[in-house]
């Protein structure tokens, strides 16, 4: 748990109505078992000890004092239980009847959460069988033990500082205002909802998104444990429906009308990180809630919830679908902004028959569709040099030809030649003078172009190369406005193969997806019988790693180890241990080394949560240092 995750699950067990011996048996049988697999915190349903569907039954003497005796054999049982317990049962205290959670841990009752909402209406009437709690904590004794009653408890792990858990019943969170959202502003991480949420036609769906809202709105893990089919179906019938989130995203769901046990990981760490980053995310001056410390030991979470290979790219192809068209228009849609700012009907943009330069004119395009601009206005500038193909040249003029736009070729050769003799500068030493001085001879040439024709130079480079510095400071690192600049590299290789799918012009649509077949490359370096040479993921790295690192770091701020462990997961497979070791130590040095180049970035729009411009989201020293960060 040192990396804050925290093993967690949310029990169905069996239940017989109204018998308590069974319930209990069943409780302890399901709690040794989820102990077993190393689950920490464990919830199980609303008034699971008698079952949800008791009615007046409640009433009865003997079935509350069964559910105290029961709850106390559950303690007794579960002292092995390295784990935070949550139970269900009816208490009578003083003369009232609560709905309430108890809090077990090693065999001692913590606390004894109460139920703050109690609906009555539709199929439910519980305000004619229980009270609601009280506004303020207060303490009873509870066989012999002083024990706290109410809403305000919070329990925190004595050796996880990140893990604070609260707990709600059932109607507390289809409240207008839940207790959790007091709980999560004063630091509760992980909400346990004990549940009898009845099944009907539709429910499960907005139960899902509930949960799933809940949790992105109080940035927190929320576990919702569900009555099952083993309750009174004498009006309603409950499937058991169990959910685990994280900030909005579900993470786990058990199978409706089966009896079990739903498991998942809650990341408690970035939980934290995400709420220090969230500025409207501010917790309470005034402590309301009462702590109470449980004990739990220290140990590495197995994890079984699952890391995308690529985080920025949906995995379902019609979402894929919608975020392309939308992410498309977005880039569109801050070019026509500009463009109408500065009066523009021009722009000038180089074109290599590769992935970045391909999507920008795109992006361009579309840019002028919605503004009604003549697509003669598009200047596309091929630059052949020493290194560029056969391949990659035919690929950009005839997409240039097929977009509509205006095609001018530049041969930058002789004029890099002449450079190279200005500095004296050896043609056959391929070092980065050689390749550097061709990226700023094509920069000038666009910039000088735009000059002439009163356009605006379109910058083509990636995000994943402003992460790695992967260009060469004032040549494609510069230009009037970047289209790309918070795209990465997975991502435009996902957006051009769309553009190739929807396009009617068949010839067209070759040539992107032959585009996107070519090798990522600068073309800098000679080809060699007409192949290209230099690769960039062979000198940089696999750009899906590159990214996943990316992602992980910039947006939970994950530790560098972290962020190795869930690699090996995601990439299980693909790429040995060591091989992402190597390329994330990579990634980190050139991450910080080459932030001076981010710094001085064009503008360009932003499309997702993780971007790099120096004015938005990502503002860092360019001298700082990565030895503390590295692996």
């Amino acid at each position: 748990m040192k990396d804050g995750f925290v093993k967690v699950a949310c029990v169905t067990p069996e239940v017989r109505v109204a018998d308590v011996g069974f319930n209990v048996e069943e409780t302890i049988k399901r709690a040794l078992e989820a102990g077993a697999a190393g689950a920490k915190v464990i919830v199980f349903p609303e008034l699971n000890l008698t079952s949800y569907t008791c009615g007046d039954l409640f009433f009865q003497e003997r079935l509350l004092r069964n559910a105290r005796e029961g709850l106390i054999r559950v303690a007794e049982a579960t002292k092995s239980v390295d784990a935070l317990l949550f139970v269900g049962l009816p208490l009578a205290v003083e003369g009232e009847l609560y709905n309430v959670a108890a809090a077990l841990n090693h065999g001692r009752i913590l606390g004894f959460v109460t139920k703050s909402f109690l609906p009555n209406y539709g199929e439910f009437y519980e305000m004619r069988q229980f009270a609601e709690g009280p506004s303020e904590p207060r303490d009873i004794v509870f066989e012999g033990e002083v024990v706290p009653l109410g809403t305000k408890l919070l329990f925190c792990a004595s050796k996880l500082e990140s893990l604070i858990v609260g707990a709600e019943i059932c109607e507390d969170l289809w409240s207008p205002i839940p207790p959790s959202i007091e709980m999560a502003l004063e630091g509760a991480t992980v909400i346990a909802n004990l549940s009898a949420s009845n099944e009907l036609v539709g429910k499960e769906a907005y139960r899902e998104e509930l949960v799933k809202g809940q949790a992105a709105r109080i940035i927190c893990g929320y576990l919702y444990a569900n009555a099952g089919s083993g309750e009174s179906t004498t009006d309603v019938v409950f499937g058991g429906h169990n959910l685990i989130a994280e900030n909005g995203s579900l993470l786990a769901e058990g199978e409706r009308f089966v009896e079990g046990i739903t498991y998942s990981e809650i990341d408690t760490k970035r939980i934290l990180t995400e709420r220090q980053k969230n500025t409207t995310f501010q917790t309470n001056g005034k402590r309301a809630l009462r702590r109470i410390p449980f004990d739990i030991e220290f140990a590495e979470t197995t994890l079984s919830r699952t890391f995308k290979r690529l985080p920025f790219v949906p995995m379902d192809q019609t979402e894929m679908n919608c975020r392309c068209e939308e992410i498309l228009e977005l880039q569109a849609r801050g070019l026509c902004k500009r463009l109408r700012h500065i009066g523009g009907k021009k722009v000038v943009l180089g074109i290599s028959g590769g992935l970045d330069s391909t999507l920008a004119l795109m992006v361009v395009a579309k840019a002028f569709d919605y503004l009604e601009l003549d697509k003669k206005g598009i200047i596309a500038i091929t630059m052949p040099a020493f290194g560029t193909t056969d391949r990659t040249y035919q690929n950009a003029c005839e997409l240039v030809k097929g977009i509509g736009a205006t095609l001018r070729e530049i041969n930058i050769k002789e004029a890099v030649l002449q450079h190279f003799a200005d500095i004296n500068q050896d043609p056959e030493l391929h070092d980065v003078t050689y390749e550097n001085s061709q990226a700023r001879e094509r920069t000038q040439v666009l910039m000088d172009v735009a000059n002439q024709e009163g356009g605006l130079v379109i910058g083509t480079g990636d995000m994943s190369e402003l992460a790695l510095g992967w260009a060469t400071y004032n040549g494609d690192h510069m230009s009037m406005y970047g289209v790309n600049a918070s795209i990465p590299k997975t991502l435009v290789r996902h957006l051009v193969t769309y553009y190739a799918g929807v396009w009617e012009d068949e010839k067209m649509a070759k040539v992107l997806l032959d585009i996107v077949d070519t090798p990522v490359s600068p073309e800098l370096i000679p080809a060699k019988d007409g192949e290209i040479v230099q690769k960039t993921e062979d000198l940089v790295g696999p750009y899906e790693l590159h990214d996943f690192f990316l992602y992980y770091f910039l947006r939970f701020g994950y530790d560098t180890e972290k962020i190795l462990r869930i690699a090996k997961l995601a990439f299980a497979g693909e790429y040995e241990e060591e091989t992402i070791r190597k390329w994330l130590k990579i990634f980190t040095r050139r991450f910080f080394s080459q932030q001076f180049k981010r710094s001085c970035l064009p503008d360009g729009v932003k499309v997702g949560s993780v971007a790099l411009s120096p004015r938005g989201d990502w503002r860092m020293p360019s001298d700082a240092v990565s030895d503390g960060f590295s692996i």
